[in-house]
């Protein structure tokens, strides 16, 4: 995998969504940063890193916005956290939610890491950027700090989800703009810190959020660490790959030809890529449904043959034979337990 990893199309189009409000035509960026437009049209998919930081700098350049960041975190929705966003929107207060993001923020992509620290009656939300492009990072460290207080704000249905203060590491953009940080934040903001952070009151972590779910949000964990697992050790092919395959049996499918074609490739090429990293994809077929049966028993009230039949198994006694043979139980006993 390249040094950015992947990042979900989530957060790619929070940028397509500014761009479009500003007339911008995206397709020309597109082609710059080797992306393909029908990717938008894609919920599970994902892009290089590179490809994110690419494109983000051809809109920077394009704009000459010394605070794109800052203003495509207007364009925030539950979606631009892939299914973190949806974990977040069950949960029962704000510090619920904020607890939330390290565990998963991986499945929005990996532009960076976030950590939590208390201190007195403050908390503080540190995040570090991986990317490294000097006109990309500041500009993505923007977004993710003004997509969160907008996103708190959403969630806790209320304007008070206000920080006490917000250090930044990217230089002032000059004293017109950082008025725009002022007008949005409504708090300090320091620039040419040490870290990147927000801090906050401990007590807005006890705000109650509009739409507390418990149930629901055990069934998007668990989805979650089923799509971390996904993602776990799996090289860049591999993982797109799986992902592909996932799509396609959410609808009933399993053809490796589709997957090729999916990925622009053939299947005699895939193949022997799949080969070159030591792994066939019929493994990686059982991987995933293996993890999808999982998720399914554990979280849904499907029958067992439904199961089978999602998955692709032409009989549910092959369903059984491959499921017992992986964790040493029965479907049946596996839901049971």
């Amino acid at each position: 995998m390249n040094a950015l990893g992947t990042a979900s199309v989530a957060a790619l189009r929070q940028y397509v969504r500014y761009a479009d409000a500003k007339g911008i035509a995206v397709d020309p960026l597109f082609e710059k940063a080797d992306l393909k437009p029908e990717i938008l049209g894609s919920d599970e998919g994902r892009i290089d890193g590179e490809q994110l930081q690419a494109f983000i700098h051809l809109l920077t350049e394009h704009t000459g916005n010394p605070v794109l960041g800052l203003e495509t975190g207007d364009y925030v929705q539950p979606g631009s956290y892939s299914v973190l966003g949806y974990i977040t929107m069950s949960c029962a207060t704000l510090g619920e939610a904020v607890t939330r993001i390290a565990p998963y923020e991986k499945l929005v992509g990996d532009m960076g890491t976030t950590r939590l620290k208390m201190k007195g009656d403050s908390a503080t939300l540190i995040w570090t950027c991986n990317f490294t492009d000097p006109v990309v990072w500041p500009q993505v460290v923007d977004n993710v700090f003004a997509s969160w207080i907008n996103y708190a704000r959403w969630l806790a249905d209320s304007t008070d989800a206000t920080p006490l203060e917000v250090r930044l590491r990217r230089p002032s953009p000059g004293p017109e703009h950082e008025k725009a940080y002022a007008l949005r934040w409504q708090c300090p903001v320091q620039f040419d810190a040490e870290e990147d952070s927000v801090t906050f009151a401990q007590s807005l972590l006890a705000t109650r959020l509009r739409q507390p779910d418990p149930l629901l949000r055990k069934t998007l964990e668990a989805h979650a660490l089923s799509q971390l697992a996904l993602l776990d050790t799996d090289t860049d092919l591999t993982s797109k790959v799986k992902q592909s395959i996932q799509k396609q049996l959410a609808e009933g499918i399993t053809r490796q030809d589709m997957v090729a074609e999916d990925l622009g490739m053939t299947s005699r090429t895939l193949q022997r890529k799949l080969s070159q990293e030591g792994v066939s994809y019929q493994k990686l077929l059982d991987e995933v449904r293996q993890q999808m049966a999982e998720d399914y028993l554990q979280n849904t009230d499907m029958s067992i043959p439904d199961i089978a039949l999602r998955l692709g198994y032409s009989e549910t006694t092959s369903f059984h034979r491959k499921f017992k043979a992986a964790t040493g139980k029965t479907p049946g006993d596996f839901r049971r337990q």
